[in-house]
Order: C-alpha cells, then structure tokens, then sequence
C-alpha cells in the first residue's frame, strides 16, 4: 500500500542514521541470513546489494517506488555484472589454485577484498540514490502497514519489472527462494 502524504522525516531520519553499509554488515553476519542471500543470488539470480537496500528500507518504515527504482536498478546491475561479477569470477578460478601457492592465495585473498570493495560501492549509490531525491521525484514513500508477510513484500520489490529470466528462475525454485526470503525477513525483524 502507498501513501500520498509527504514522506515521515523520522523515518528518513532513522533512515540517515544507520547507513546501507553498516545495515548490510549486521544483517548479513545473523544467523542464516549469509546463505540465504547465495541462494537468492546464485538460484534466483539477484543483486544482494538491491535485497540488502530493500531490507534497509524497510526496517525504517520506508520502501521504494517501483517505477522510480527500475532505472536505478539497471544502473546497479551493470555495476554488477562490469565489475563485481567479474572480480567474483576471478576469485573462483583461483580457488583450486590458491590451495597449492601462497602467492595465489595472496592474490585470490587481495581480489576478494576488492570484490567487497566492489559490493560496498555498489550499496552506497543505492544509498545516494535514496538521499540525493528531489521532492519533485519521488523515490521512496511510507510502508503505511507493514506486511504481516515480509518474504512476500521483498518477493514483490525484488521481482518487479525482473526480466522474464530471473522471473522463470523464481518460478523454477520458488519454495526455495521463498524460505531464503523468509530467512532474510525473519532476520530483519525476529517478531
């Protein structure tokens, strides 16, 4: 449900108190919560860093508008795929290699920190995205009730306007991207 009354400034607020980055790292290190976000990522073929900005905005009251978020979310899935993907792929083709040589170890080791380095970017534009709104476009509004289902809430802001790939790759594995879902909101909010 939307809300055409002007946004709640102690949801913005709370929401500039806690930055994307910092809710990331909390949330991912819950229990559950790190694997529930590969299935996501490797079944159903999602950006983390957009489930992990949904998640954000949710614990704040907050969620984003679908039509506003489409544009943004094509912008962060080519920063995914020209960048993190491929320091992703590289830290997988040296895995073998990295248990027989230090120095690969070293450079596997080096390419992972660059790799969250990539994911950190990544979460911060989403972040910038949402601050740096004007009021005559609108990117965020007030979750006026929130959902006595949240996986089903993520599911919605994650999959809309998905291309109908990831959207066959929802239909495919949908209990089990459904119980990563519910992993992840059970964790943003235990109750």
């Amino acid at each position: 449900m939307r809300n055409s009354i002007a946004l709640d400034s102690t949801r913005l607020q709370r929401l500039q108190q806690t930055p994307l980055w910092d809710f990331a790292l909390a949330l991912y290190a819950r229990p559950g919560v790190e694997a529930a976000c590969l299935t996501l990522q490797e079944d159903a073929g999602l950006d983390i860093c957009e489930a992990l900005f949904h998640c954000w905005l949710y614990s704040c009251g907050l969620e984003a508008m679908p039509a506003a978020v489409a544009s943004q979310r094509e912008q962060r899935r080519l920063w995914q795929c020209h960048v993190t993907e491929v320091l992703r792929g590289l830290r997988r083709d040296l895995k073998a290699s990295a248990s027989e040589s230090e120095s690969v170890a070293a450079l596997r080791e080096t390419i992972k920190q660059a790799e969250l380095m990539a994911e950190r970017e990544n979460l911060q534009r989403w972040q910038a995205w949402v601050w740096e709104s004007t009021s005559a476009e609108q990117r965020v509004v007030n979750v006026i009730e929130m959902s006595p289902n949240a996986a089903k809430w993520l599911r919605k802001q994650l999959f809309y306007t998905q291309s109908d790939h990831q959207s066959r790759a929802m239909t495919n594995s949908q209990s089990v991207v459904l119980k990563a879902l519910q992993t992840l909101t059970c964790q943003l909010d235990p109750h």
